[in-house]
Order: C-alpha cells, then sequence, then structure tokens
C-alpha cells in the first residue's frame, strides 16, 4: 500500500496540525500567524491500518505574481498537487468558505485527482455550523474534524477508503517481511550500517544558500529559493539516493545571534533548525565565501561538537572567489585554527548557484560519517598509548608521577575513549588535549568530536589482578 495526499487550501486553515496529527510527531511549526509553511514538507502518515505518504503545503494565496515569495510558495504547492494522488483540501469552519476558498477548490478541480473536503476546527457548535458552509465548494461531503483535538479522524478514514479504494486495498504482509522492516527500523548505534540512511543536517546563517546547494544536489527546484533572508522555517528532510547510498537531508532554517531573534516564529524555526544538527549523524556547516567565518558560523560548528557530531563545511558561492586556490589554503588553516576541537574537517569550496563541488561535499560527509562509526582495536591503542608515554611521560604532580595504565574505545558515534590511572584528577586539561590531537592523528580520526574520560583505579583488563578482588 502507496499513495501521497496532499493537504492544501488557504493560509491557517490548521494543514500543519492535520500533518502533525497523521504522521504522530510534531514535524512541522504550528503557530497562530498565517503563513507559517512555505515550503513542502513530506512524511509517513498513519490512518488506522492505512500507511501512506503525506505532503503539507504552504497556504494558497491569490498572488498572481510568479516572481514573489507568495508566487513561488504557490508553485510549490501546485508541484505537490501534481505529485500526489489524492487531496486535502481544508476549510476552517469557524470563519466559514471564503472567496479565497473558492477559487482555489475550482483549481482542485481541474487537477483531477480524487479529492476528500476537510471541514477543519469542527469542534464546538460554531465550528460544526461553519461545517455546513463547506457543501457550497461543490467539492463533494466535508469531513468536519478538529485536527488539534484529534477528533473525526475516523470519519476522515472512512472518505479516504472511498475516495481511494484501489489504493487503500489493504495487502497481507508475511511475518519474514514485518520482522524485517521492524528490525530495520531499529537503532544500530554503534556500527555503521550502509542499509540506513545517512542523516546529514544543512546547517549556517541565512542567506548562506543552503537551500539552493541542496536544490542543485537534488536536481529539482524541491525547495523554495529566493534573495529574501530566511525563506526556510521548518526543517524539511528529503531522502535521496547518491551512487547507491540512502541519504537523508535536512534543509534548515538560517541561524541568526539568539539576541536578534525577537520573532516568536523565527525562534521556533531557529530551534527546529538546532533539532535536526542534533539528530543528524554529519552536519555540513555552509559558509558564505565572500564572508567565511562569522563569529555565529563558529558558534554553531562548537554546538556541533558539543553535541558528538561529524562535521563538514561547505564554502558556498565559491564562484564568486577569484584567486581560489591560495584562498582555500588559507580557509583550510583557518579552520584549524578556529576550531582545534575538530581539527582537520574538510573544507569542501560549492556552488549552489553553478552545481559545483558537490560531489565532493558528499562524499566528504560519507567519509566524516565512517570515521564518526569508527571503532579502533583495544591493542593498538595501547600500544600506541606506551609509545606516547615513553616520549611524552604526564607530569608529577606533588612528586608523584602521574601513571597512565591504559585505554580503551567502549564506544563510537563518537569516537570515545577512557583513560585507566591513578591520580588522573590532577592530569592538566593540556596533557589531555595533547592525548586527543594524538589519537585523531594516529587513527585519522578528522572531522569528528573526540571524547576522552578518565577514569582512576587499577587496570580492570589485567588479569594478574583479576582473583585478587
Amino acid at each position: 500500500m502507496t499513495f501521497r495526499i496532499a493537504i492544501i487550501g488557504r493560509p491557517n486553515v490548521g494543514k500543519s496540525s492535520l500533518f502533525n496529527r497523521l504522521v504522530g510527531k510534531k514535524l512541522a511549526l504550528v503557530d497562530d500567524q498565517p503563513g507559517v509553511t512555505r515550503d513542502r514538507r513530506e512524511g509517513e502518515a498513519r490512518l488506522g491500518d492505512l500507511r501512506f505518504t503525506v505532503i503539507d503545503t504552504a497556504g494558497l494565496d491569490e498572488d498572481g505574481n510568479a516572481t514573489s515569495l507568495n508566487g513561488r510558495m504557490r508553485a510549490q504547492t501546485e508541484a505537490a498537487v501534481a505529485d500526489a494522488d489524492g487531496i486535502f483540501f481544508m476549510t476552517d469552519s469557524r470563519t466559514g468558505i471564503t472567496p479565497v476558498d473558492r477559487h482555489f477548490a475550482d483549481l482542485v478541480r481541474r487537477a483531477g485527482k480524487p479529492t476528500i473536503l476537510v471541514a477543519n476546527k469542527a469542534e464546538g457548535r460554531a465550528g460544526t455550523a461553519g461545517a455546513y458552509e463547506a457543501f457550497d465548494l461543490g467539492l463533494g461531503d466535508p469531513v468536519a474534524l478538529s485536527a488539534e483535538h484529534g477528533e473525526g479522524m475516523a470519519e476522515l478514514y472512512g472518505a479516504l477508503l472511498e475516495a481511494l479504494p484501489e489504493a487503500t486495498q489493504l495487502v497481507e504482509e508475511d511475518e519474514d517481511e514485518a520482522r524485517d522492516r521492524g528490525t530495520f527500523e531499529e537503532e544500530d548505534g554503534s556500527e555503521l550500517d550502509i542499509s540506513k540512511p545517512v542523516r546529514i543536517a544543512v546547517v549556517g546563517r541565512p542567506n548562506a544558500g543552503k537551500s539552493t546547494l541542496l536544490n542543485a544536489i537534488l536536481g529539482e527546484e524541491r525547495l523554495l529559493t529566493g534573495p529574501e533572508p530566511g525563506i526556510t522555517r521548518d526543517s524539511i528532510g528529503l531522502t535521496f539516493d547518491w551512487h547507491g547510498r540512502s541519504l537523508k537531508l535536512f534543509d534548515t532554517a538560517g541561524l541568526r545571534k539568539r539576541a536578534r531573534i525577537d520573532d516568536k516564529l523565527e525562534k521556533l524555526a531557529a530551534a527546529d533548525a538546532l533539532r535536526a544538527a542534533k539528530f543528524a549523524e554529519v552536519v555540513i556547516l555552509l559558509l558564505d565565501a565572500t564572508i567565511p567565518f562569522e563569529k555565529q558560523d563558529l558558534t554553531i560548528a562548537d554546538l556541533c561538537e558539543r553535541e558528538g557530531r561529524g562535521l563538514v563545511i561547505g564554502v558556498n558561492k565559491w564562484d564568486l572567489i577569484e584567486k581560489r586556490g591560495a584562498t582555500l589554503t588559507a580557509l583550510r588553516e583557518e579552520a584549524d585554527r578556529l576550531l582545534p576541537q575538530v581539527k582537520g574537517t574538510p573544507v569542501i569550496p560549492v556552488s549552489g548557484l553553478n552545481r559545483q563541488g558537490l560531489h565532493a561535499l558528499i562524499e566528504a560527509a560519507l567519509q566524516v560519517q565512517e570515521v564518526w562509526n569508527r571503532r579502533i582495536a583495544t591493542a593498538k591503542l595501547n600500544r600506541w598509548l606506551n609509545g606516547v608515554i615513553d616520549q611524552t611521560p604526564p607530569p608529577a604532580v606533588s612528586g608523584r608521577r602521574i601513571k597512565l595504565r591504559y585505554m580503551t574505545q567502549p564506544k563510537a558515534r563518537p569516537p570515545s575513549f577512557v583513560l585507566f590511572g591513578n591520580q588522573l584528577v590532577d592530569l592538566p586539561t593540556s596533557y589531555q588535549r595533547f592525548l586527543v590531537n594524538g589519537l585523531r592523528q594516529a587513527f585519522d580520526l578528522p572531522g569528528v568530536p573526540i571524547r576522552l574520560t578518565l577514569k582512576q583505579g587499577e587496570n580492570p583488563y589485567d588479569k594478574r589482578r583479576g582473583g585478587k578482588r
């Protein structure tokens, strides 16, 4: 069973609320302010025993100028309608039918797709009366529901069965398929699994060109773009196949300094972008080549390091740079100097507008993901540690030398190491940084955070001591 439903309607009728209700998560931003949604967002919906793809869209506007922001938003909605198998046309029962509703009801009829008329906000006496007005649109019987409160979902289920009888026909799934599907959805957490999509979030300041870059990678105008800063609000996840590897790319809202954000909606968009970065495996920090490494860029990179994400730096608008070789060398040196906590982070020049450097950027992200999942054998770690101690032993504290006994890596994602010894509470931070930098260089761990935990006590892996406990 696989079909696609687009939710369309004028602004502020509750499309994103219904989308969130169907996918079972608060994926889309919701606010009383009209026009919150701009890009189209897809999610895996569940309604009873039905499973399908639902598409949230921007509110329809009568602006006839195709080059304006509203015109470009409408083009995205029309593309969603063309790609869908059916339509939820949503109205607001509280405000009743408006001329805008009537105008776009004609557009829906011309699309020729199975359509379900949804009268939202129908809770209470006033909502019920407004739902009856929707009959005048000539799109069939309205389904009165409340997306916010979850009322009327059974009626929506029945309408969906009636509107798409073939697509909603249940197919029996055998036990092996169900078990395989369940296994696929489980989190691994420690090893690289190339069968799972690589989660990559693209973050950066407003107008760095994130949506333009992702459109270039996808090869279509999938995301809304334009000269206006801050067009993107929701974090949009897009699944994409890259030479046999499945990628889940997240476009995010531009991140400004917190002190400059005074709009509630921008705060919600920024929080959504940060959440996407926290749950990604690799973050592509997109810089503007003409003004790279501003303070906000470094703040975002520091956040990625604290959250333990792999990092790739993409330098966009590279077509505007003249002395490219010298500039790239300087940028890579600057990255190592300003971001020592993720030293060796790949710095990749790209141009989303001219489709340059895209292959190198994605390959760098996949390589960082491999490093992020890497485990190092305990024997190798301790051979390296013994060599380091012989050449540069830790300093003495109050006449007693700190002893480093043993090191192991309990987990990856990011690479995390535990160092055993005595008097480790006195081990200087500078020596800990020395060890982390040594690990990064010796075992080729560029672009990922490295966690080092100090554990005082005897070597738990020393067999000679095992019987004396």
